[in-house]
């Protein structure tokens, strides 16, 4: 075994490469160069230029950010990836620094521009190619640029900033101070496409179907005649995962899933049912009561998270070491996809971390060498792509659940008590949703048990049980999310039942938080 943490980075094909610079939309741009049908990485602003030439991208983008340019110590990429002959876009505080990096001045705005404004275009070539004279746009900024560069030309302009886009006489180097990736920008897709297509060059090859070729082919030539192990939890992302894995190797497979005790009602015995009709070798390790132990006392959430992924590792280690010693197993695999490694400020070194997930979590010295197939992918990607895959409806369907389980919608310590508790309870809301056919409108729905307790009356009896939170989320990608809008008649029937059939709840709330400010899960 190779004592050594190697990341596997699948999906090397054509490119844009995002530069943050702290931008609330940095996501956005590349959720918008991807639905344009070519793949987009988000990288640090200051990720070396060397970097981005190994990386070989058709174009770069350098996001807005919340910073201005004018303060000492600002963000600033590396000046020499303005010599790396690659086409360059810069957005909002990336259409400053560019400006203020090559020669031109930035000052402070006279008049500050939020919200929607008229664009005149000067110039409709370019980014600009096939747009109107006058267009609809979407600023949010302070500073300006005040000064072109040497060999530069101003292509707009609103009312009060002169330079609203810029573009090289001779070099592929083009900026704009509003941003093209909201939808208040009418022909922002446009200008994208226009600079994608016509200025990078970038062929069309971020398709579905063909990003499920593109894994399956890289798997099969890194793993070899290799064995790998894979970690089932039951939701999406590690079925897919897993799928990708065994048309890649077959047999060379070797599926564990864990039962924590911190699985939702009945999950080990569907996943095991579904798994098993597909041929993988499927080993089930009970150890609920290593991870009840080690949780026991625990309520920090995020010592909850560390303390769950190294246990899990721990018991794929004895579970290797005792069931499956016989295989030359080299690598480990998991379902990490994007969103997690944004959340856990993997995705960039200058992230805030929102929260450890605990397939990012692993010790320094693990033996095997990590495979993450689809590490690249947002949670809807996800999901189509287990549709390429042709897996079962009513899988890909089911709403997305923490690897940690039950665990992080328990706030507080964690017994077995309120495990049982939340678990009926989980699963009641669930059956209503179902029986109400309100499940499929949700992108996510659960409850979480609230460590409080209130009085009630039941039966002419006082009573002083658990308060319960329900969850139900609209989202795409899980990167923002907004509250469900559930009938009132309905709430109200789920919430009776949940009183009815689980002791120990007395009464139920209905989270209205949209994402962000807080998180979809709780901890």
């Amino acid at each position: 075994m190779i004592d050594s943490k190697l990341r596997i980075f699948m999906l090397s094909l054509n490119m844009i490469v995002v530069l943050n610079f702290g931008s609330q939309f940095a996501h956005l741009i590349a959720r918008r160069v991807r639905d344009l049908g070519v793949k987009a990485e988000i990288l640090p602003f200051n990720t070396p230029a060397s970097k981005i030439k190994e990386l070989n991208p058709d174009g770069i983008i350098f996001s807005g950010g919340p910073a201005s340019a004018l303060e000492k110590g600002s963000p600033r990429p590396d000046k020499k990836v303005f010599d790396l002959n690659i086409p360059i876009l810069g957005i909002c505080y990336g259409h400053q620094v560019m400006a203020q990096m090559l020669g031109g001045k930035v000052r402070k705005g006279v008049h500050r521009e939020f919200g929607k404004e008229i664009l005149v275009l000067k110039k409709r070539i370019g980014i600009f190619k096939d747009l109107s004279p006058r267009e609809l746009v979407w600023f949010s900024h302070g500073d300006q640029v005040s000064k072109l560069p040497k060999d530069f030309v101003a292509t707009a302009s609103t009312s009060s900033c002169k330079y609203a886009a810029y573009q090289h006489n001779n070099k592929d180097l083009y900026a704009i101070q509003f941003h093209p990736e909201v939808t208040h920008t009418q022909k922002g897709i446009k200008i994208l496409s226009n600079f994608i297509f016509n200025i990078c060059k970038a062929p069309k090859d971020w398709r579905i179907d063909s990003v499920a070729k593109n894994i399956i082919a890289e798997l099969k030539d890194k793993i070899g005649k290799d064995h790998i192990i894979i970690g089932i939890s039951g939701g999406v992302d590690s079925l897919v995962a897993g799928t990708l894995l065994y048309k890649a190797v077959g047999k060379q497979l070797h599926a564990v899933f864990v039962d924590t005790g911190l699985l939702r009602k009945n999950e080990v015995r569907d996943v095991a049912t579904l798994l098993r009709k597909r041929q993988f070798d499927l080993h089930i390790v009970d150890a609920s009561k290593a991870f009840l132990s080690e949780l026991k006392g625990v309520t920090d959430p995020e010592e909850k998270r560390k303390i769950i992924g190294h246990t899990f590792i721990e018991i794929f280690e004895e579970t290797i070491n005792n069931k499956l010693k016989k295989y030359p197993i080299k690598y480990f695999a998991q379902g990490t996809i994007y969103p997690d490694r944004i959340e856990s400020a993997e995705a960039s070194s200058h992230a805030s971390k929102i929260k450890s997930h605990h397939n990012l979590t692993l010790p320094e010295k693990f033996g095997f060498q990590i495979v993450e197939p689809i590490r690249d992918l947002y949670k809807d990607e996800v999901r189509k792509l287990g549709e390429v895959l042709n897996l079962p409806k009513e899988m890909l369907s089911r709403h997305p659940f923490p690897g940690p389980g039950l665990a992080v919608r328990i706030v507080g310590e964690i017994t077995p008590e309120r495990l049982h508790i939340l678990r009926e309870a989980d699963a009641v809301f669930i059956e209503e949703l179902e029986k109400a056919k309100e499940y499929e409108k949700i992108w996510q729905a659960f409850a979480v048990l609230l460590p409080l307790k209130t009085v009630g009356v039941m039966g002419d009896e006082r009573t002083y049980e658990y308060m319960l939170a329900l969850r139900a989320v609209d989202s795409v990608d899980g990167m923002s999310a907004d509250w469900h809008k559930m009938p009132p008649e309905l709430l109200e029937k789920i919430s009776s039942s949940i009183i009815g059939k689980v002791r120990g709840i007395n009464r139920v709330l209905y989270d209205i938080t949209q994402k962000p400010p807080a998180t979809i899960e709780y901890e």
